[in-house]
């Protein structure tokens, strides 16, 4: 899984709260983690309703974090709605260092 293609961010209380709020992390900061090109992986633990992907990055400050998000379409769009957003534990940098990529 390389890469994504959206028209737009889909943003509400719902996932502001969870994302923002709860982890301490920016809607600047999830949206720029897209435009430094992180790895994606699939979610199949959380991917119970919907599909759930998860995006695994630099930010653009330099700290390590991990994005989970859906792509749903509305009026002939593709929107990617963040789920849930934080930044990586020291111990999750060293395992995806080191190549475990799909254990963030």
């Amino acid at each position: 899984m390389t890469e994504f293609h959206f028209d737009r961010f889909d943003w509400d209380t719902g996932n502001e709260s969870k994302s923002l709020k709860k982890h301490g992390v920016s809607k600047e900061t999830v949206e720029g983690l897209f435009r430094n090109s992180p790895h994606f992986a699939e979610d199949p633990r959380h991917s119970g309703q919907e599909h759930r992907i998860l995006a695994i990055g630099v930010s653009s400050e330099g700290r390590w974090m991990v994005v989970a998000f859906t792509i749903r379409s509305k009026g002939g769009k593709r929107f990617l709605r963040p789920i849930s957003a934080r930044y990586m534990h020291a111990k999750e940098v060293k395992r995806y260092e080191k190549g475990d990529q799909n254990e963030a």
